[in-house]
């Protein structure tokens, strides 16, 4: 058996109750989140639920194109996600298993790829 250990996140922003500055979805802290490196992220609840795993080559564009876009699989679901975690990876393949391990282990409720526990 492999053992996988997932590290601290490099970053976690939360969702604000009542955002003073520009944010999305009450989100205002995406700054925080490199813009040029490559990781892996999750999204919570406000239960702590794992909701939806997700890898990129630049994360904060990623991530801001599933609060955006019209065919991310978070679409209707952008008002549950109140916490979002960050791991910077720059290798492809350690995000590609991360992402995978992720899923199936936690039970990631809106992954649909790369699903292997139905």
């Amino acid at each position: 058996m492999i053992l996988i250990t997932v590290p601290a996140p490099d970053v976690t922003i939360t969702k604000q109750e009542n955002p003073q500055l520009s944010n999305i979805y009450g989100f205002t802290d995406f700054h925080l989140i490199t813009r040029e490196q490559g990781g892996f992220f999750m999204f919570y609840n406000d239960k702590d639920e794992l909701l939806f795993v997700g890898k990129a080559r630049k994360l904060r564009p990623r991530i801001k194109k599933h609060f955006e876009d019209t065919v991310s699989v978070m679409k209707n679901h952008r008002d549950e996600v109140t916490k979002i975690e960050v791991y910077v990876n720059e290798s492809a393949v350690d995000r590609e298993i991360y992402e995978t391990y992720l899923i199936n282990n936690f039970r990631a409720k809106y992954n649909v790829e790369k699903v292997l526990y139905k």
